[in-house]
């Protein structure tokens, strides 16, 4: 049995969806420019090679939570800081399912890898002075 919090699996299930949307836009984006007529061909393929990369970041970076690696915080919590601009961003842009959708997922990413058990299993006592 693993020592990790269920807070932690959940912010590894929040990285993984949001790496495997990131994943499937890119595809998504690269299959339309190559079957498609892009008006400017660069452009789309920057795009869909963007969201490959970030997808197979994020669920990189979700596969370190899973192992309870500390290096996957910092970027996971960095992640769910930059999807909030984009959410609101999304919802004034009338894409409101979408950006709510998005702010609800980073703000549960973000409570649970800020919660007191999350931190306890990635940085245990090493902060307390001995003896």
């Amino acid at each position: 049995m693993s020592n990790r919090p269920m807070t932690l699996t959940v912010a590894a299930a929040v990285m993984a969806l949001e790496g495997a949307t990131a994943l499937l836009l890119g595809g998504y984006a690269g299959v339309e420019t190559v079957i498609g007529r892009p008006s400017d061909l660069m452009s789309s393929i920057a795009v869909a090679a963007f969201g490959i990369i970030v997808g197979a970041g994020l669920l990189w970076v979700g596969w370190g939570m899973i192992r309870s690696e500390r290096w996957a915080r910092s970027p996971g919590v960095l992640t769910q800081i930059f999807a909030i601009p984009v959410s609101v961003t999304l919802i004034q842009s009338d894409q409101r399912v979408i950006g709510f959708s998005l702010i609800t997922l980073a703000g549960v990413g973000l409570v649970t890898l800020l919660s007191p058990p999350t931190t306890h299993a990635l940085y245990g006592d090493q902060d307390r002075p001995s003896g």
